[in-house]
């Protein structure tokens, strides 16, 4: 099959476009024919080799988690899923290796659910990782409810959009931080945007005097700071970038693969209550492209790489 992969931790010239061997279909997996790819900043600190204290790499490393696709061959224990299905999964293991920028993804059934068929591939690629870290960071950890006000940091990006109409959904008031360019954005997604930089903490006190009942980090160091700032007094406080949150008495958050909740996240992008902006798309030969624009934390929403099939 045609994959991207690596052979050692570096930049982004490290990926090489080629040859792997075909994935091999253990009792509790399926292989999906990927069909699409969703690129996120834990990608680039993977590959070059920020998690290697946690997760060991077997070169040469298939980048990638987020995967749309269809199942083309079940496991002999599995019975969740048929030949045909359309799946999208989170393919996190335990260690670097079979990812899922490759034109096949042998994906446990514990990550996977059926892909919702309001979206698109491309769509529907971008919802696992940062979905299920947005519902997970909200539900679990900051245990939101009806009538919070939520602060959510990098509002237009592939997380804090999703966390936004998540927290929306649940009854929360919701504070968006972005760009000026994006202000737009992010109130059609129903937040209330505010702008980055310096004076952020007096501009979030004004608009929200009381404080936050929860604040959702996804940026670290000064957003972190702020965020413990402005919240209320019982206020909760959670990051998933910057682990100096256990000294602002937050806790830290890590997604891990859920089928349950992937499949809760379906059924709200197939409802309409979650949708995932797709801002580019890239080829598969040409992925290496679509991480240095990742890596660059600019974009609207999530950046997508497509599998082109002849049929």
């Amino acid at each position: 099959m045609k994959a991207i992969s690596y052979n050692a931790y570096g930049s982004a010239d490290v990926l090489e476009y080629g040859e792997r061997p075909d994935p091999k279909v253990g009792p509790d997996s399926v292989l999906v024919k990927v069909r699409a790819a969703a690129v996120n900043p834990v990608d680039w600190k993977a590959r070059e080799g920020y998690l290697q204290g946690g997760l060991e790499a077997v070169f040469p490393v298939i980048p990638g988690w987020d995967v749309s696709g269809v199942v083309v061959q079940p496991g002999i224990a599995v019975d969740e899923f048929g030949v045909g299905d359309e799946v999208i999964g989170y393919v996190r293991e335990d260690f670097l290796s079979r990812g899922t920028f490759a034109e096949y993804v042998a994906a446990p059934v514990r990550t996977l659910a059926r892909k919702p068929l309001s979206l698109s591939f491309e769509e529907a690629a971008g919802l696992p990782l940062a979905g299920l870290t947005a519902y997970q960071v909200l539900h679990r950890t900051l245990k939101i409810r009806d009538g919070d006000t939520v602060l959510v940091h990098a509002a237009a990006g592939g997380v804090g959009s999703l966390a936004v109409q998540i927290a929306r959904h649940t009854g929360c008031r919701v504070v968006g931080t972005a760009s000026a360019r994006n202000h737009d954005h992010v109130r059609s997604l129903g937040a209330e945007p505010v702008e980055y930089g310096d004076g952020l903490a007096d501009r979030l006190r004004e608009l929200v005097p009381e404080g936050f009942d929860a604040a959702f980090d996804t940026v670290g160091g000064e957003a972190l700071r702020v965020s413990a700032e402005t919240l209320a007094e019982g206020g909760r406080l959670a990051s998933i970038a910057d682990s100096e949150v256990f000294s602002y008495g937050g806790r830290y958050a890590f997604v891990r693969p859920d089928a349950a909740d992937l499949a809760q996240l379906a059924e709200l992008a197939e409802r309409g209550i979650v949708t995932v902006h797709v801002d580019r798309v890239f080829p598969l030969e040409q992925a290496a492209e679509a991480y240095r624009l990742n890596q660059e934390g600019r974009t609207r929403g999530k950046i997508v790489v497509r599998v082109d099939w002849d049929s």
